[in-house]
């Protein structure tokens, strides 16, 4: 496979600053050196310029830092396609979550029918009157599938960008009043923890790539870090107990790369100023391996 990976160091998503140095923790846990060793040709295009939030007015309270949110968004989607166009699997390294919404709007511009599954500790479904604290990288999945802010939701002139029966997500734990409203209301597929406990992950992960690629419809992973339980990803911003183990979130990736669906993935939220011994990068490293092919034996 060739493969391009592109650097979308944003930290204006979400309150807790540091995840801008992810995508440079992640290449030096030795992303690239590995994804060769894999079989892989890797492309690696650096990073997209994005501006601090020191520099940059905060905006609404409710929808913070939307104009450089969105134009990191367009600027990131039109990369993105470029990289499917030119027959090259898209690996965007984060960040925080807001950087979804350049990069699925990137890779649904080229997959008419893509599926998406948000693994995540997270649903990232709130809209502007459903938010605790105006942190867009908590709306992008709601905007994705066409609700909430305008100019979210027509990043790229067009909407939705997913067709809301082939979203997931998986490892859900942690969701606020207002958005499991939502996401009872949009009949979105949620697999929470509790799911995962009863049923199983190879059950559940089953069941996850079905509904994302049905219809033999191409997947786009957006892994999120704290979707594991941050004793085994300490370096996030957002930790949550109770999360995926090592080796359920190994299986779920190996499942993926079996099923031959993936056409991009996200890796996103690592913040390595709350890392250990840059253990969470690491970690992405080995789950990206996983999710592209790497198998035990």
């Amino acid at each position: 496979m060739r493969i391009r990976v592109i650097g979308a160091p944003i930290d204006l998503g979400a309150d807790r600053r540091g995840v801008d140095i992810g995508p440079r923790a992640i290449r030096y846990a030795g992303l690239n050196d590995q994804l060769h060793r894999l079989g892989h040709t890797v492309n690696d295009v650096g990073n997209l310029d994005v501006p601090l939030p020191e520099n940059q007015p905060t905006g609404n309270p409710r929808l913070k830092y939307l104009e450089p949110i969105t134009k990191l968004a367009e600027d990131l989607a039109h990369t993105v396609s470029d990289a499917l166009a030119e027959q090259e699997f898209p690996l965007i390294l984060g960040g925080d979550h807001s950087m979804a919404l350049g990069s699925i709007s990137g890779v649904a511009s080229k997959h008419k029918n893509l599926g998406v599954i948000w693994v995540d500790a997270h649903a990232d479904f709130n809209i502007e009157s459903t938010t605790p604290s105006g942190n867009i990288h908590g709306m992008i999945l709601a905007a994705l599938a066409g609700l909430g802010e305008e100019q979210l939701v027509n990043v790229c002139g067009w909407a939705p960008k997913i067709d809301k029966n082939k979203i997931v997500i998986l490892g859900a734990r942690d969701l606020d009043e207002g958005e499991q409203r939502l996401l009872r209301e949009q009949h979105i597929h949620v697999f929470t923890m509790s799911d995962i406990d009863r049923r199983g992950i190879a059950t559940v992960m089953q069941q996850a790539i079905e509904i994302a690629g049905a219809d033999n419809g191409p997947i786009h992973l957006s892994l999120d870090l704290d979707s594991l339980d941050p004793k085994e990803a300490p370096g996030v911003g957002t930790p949550v107990r109770g999360g995926l183990s090592y080796r359920e979130a190994h299986f779920a990736m190996e499942m993926l790369a079996e099923s031959a669906r993936l056409v991009s993935m996200d890796v996103v939220e690592v913040n390595s100023i709350l890392d250990r011994e840059n253990a969470t990068a690491q970690l992405a490293v080995e789950l990206t391996l996983s999710a592209l092919g790497k198998k035990i034996l």
